[in-house]
């Protein structure tokens, strides 16, 4: 008999739902990605200029989720899960309005802000998971996050190359977070952290700080994940450049292809949870950088005259990715019940917080170099990545909680 992921009284299909949230929500970080070459046009504008949509959509969630989401520590998570998608939602409905590329800017970076439902969901489904089972459960949540992260660009390309517009993604989209904010509430817990904790809203964020300084799992899965998520963002930020210049000519709807077609590497996100139960994080941080590795290394050789290799990169960083962010999660998440929603607050800040460097650095390297710089500046983040994997796995001995 298959042993259950999720503890006993945990209402069937929660986790199939949490996973499919996070696809939704997520996806509005990213649906601009495909569009920056059209959104260009449209405002007669350069693409380092479009480009500063991307980057405020990282910088957005960045600060929602060092905001917002140490609140699933104390709140009432049915609310948050209501009040966070109809807010985004609103937003989505204004971005597709706006009328100008610098209030776009600002939208997507304030609905980024409020768009931070994931990482309230991830901790949440941690806490969910039988015992022995933690990665597994992140990583079939991860899964709907990621797929969500790749399927968005493209939906997004294909509806805004179908209607000649780019502001039709970003209605679609409001409306499909909207009926978030109706199907997900009943599938959360009432609160999350530990009974009886119910700090300040200033008291969670003043712990903190703390909590960084107090725990090096925190401090290695932060910088790894912060370095392979800059490679990850200068990738998918320069892409629609790069295929809408020679020797390619592709519209928007091609460059969102590429998260379909990099959409298998996603799928292997399970596998890297098993992995993290059976041989601990390092190891499935690993086989991640391994993978994004080789992948910059196919952009670099073979991506500026062939669609093929670029099909292979994107599956090897896509699973190199999420392979890392398993790995990560389930480190800090084995630190204990009551701080869950913080200690994931700290992680994804520095992750979203370097999405936003990859995404600027990539724009601008792209805009200096071409494609050879953006592969440049992906094998700088890799190295910082594996030097921190590096110095994590020679202080293991000493601090078994970095495991």
């Amino acid at each position: 008999m298959t042993e259950a992921l999720t503890l006993p009284g945990i209402r069937r299909g929660t986790i199939t739902v949490l996973s499919f949230a996070c696809g939704i929500a997520v996806a509005n970080v990213y649906i601009v990605q495909p569009l920056l070459a059209s959104i260009a046009r449209d405002f007669a504008v350069s693409e380092g200029t479009a480009g500063l949509v991307a980057t405020a959509a990282q910088i957005g969630y960045a600060l929602g989720i060092g905001l917002v989401v140490p609140l699933a520590d104390t709140a009432s998570l049915r609310r948050l899960a209501f009040v966070l998608p109809a807010i985004t939602a609103a937003a989505l409905f204004l971005g597709a309005l706006a009328p100008s590329a610098s209030l776009l800017a600002l939208i997507t970076g304030i609905l980024a802000v409020t768009t931070v439902l994931p990482q309230i969901i991830m901790p949440t489904a941690a806490a969910l998971a039988a015992p022995g089972r933690s990665g597994r459960v992140v990583g079939a949540v991860s899964t709907g996050l990621i797929l969500g992260i790749l399927l968005s660009r493209v939906v997004s390309g294909a509806l805004a190359e179908l209607s000649g517009s780019w502001r039709t993604p970003f209605a679609v989209a409001g409306v499909l977070t909207a009926g978030l904010a109706v199907l997900l509430p009943p599938f959360m817990p009432a609160r999350g952290g530990a009974a009886g904790d119910r700090l300040s809203y200033g008291a969670l964020l003043a712990s903190l700080p703390g909590l960084f300084r107090d725990h090096a799992a925190i401090r290695l899965s932060a910088l790894l994940g912060a370095s392979v998520f800059a490679a990850f963002a200068a990738f998918w930020s320069t892409l629609a450049f790069h295929l809408a210049a020679a020797p390619y000519h592709l519209g928007p709807a091609y460059a969102g292809l590429f998260g379909l077609l990099g959409a298998p590497g996603a799928l292997l996100a399970p596998l890297a949870g098993r992995l993290s139960d059976r041989h601990g994080s390092h190891a499935a941080n690993l086989v991640g950088l391994v993978c994004v590795a080789a992948a910059f290394l196919a952009f670099a050789a073979f991506g500026s005259h062939s669609l093929l290799a670029i099909v292979i990169g994107c599956n090897l960083l896509d699973c190199g990715v999420q392979s890392g962010q398993i790995a990560n999660q389930a480190r800090i998440f084995a630190l204990g019940a009551a701080f869950r929603g913080r200690v994931n607050t700290i992680y994804m800040v520095c992750v979203f917080s370097g999405g936003a460097v990859g995404s600027l650095v990539g724009v601008n390297a792209y805009g200096a170099f071409g494609w050879a710089g953006v592969c440049a500046a992906g094998a700088g983040f890799i190295a910082i990545a594996a030097a921190g994997l590096a110095a994590g796995w020679r202080g293991q001995a000493r601090r078994p909680e970095a495991l």
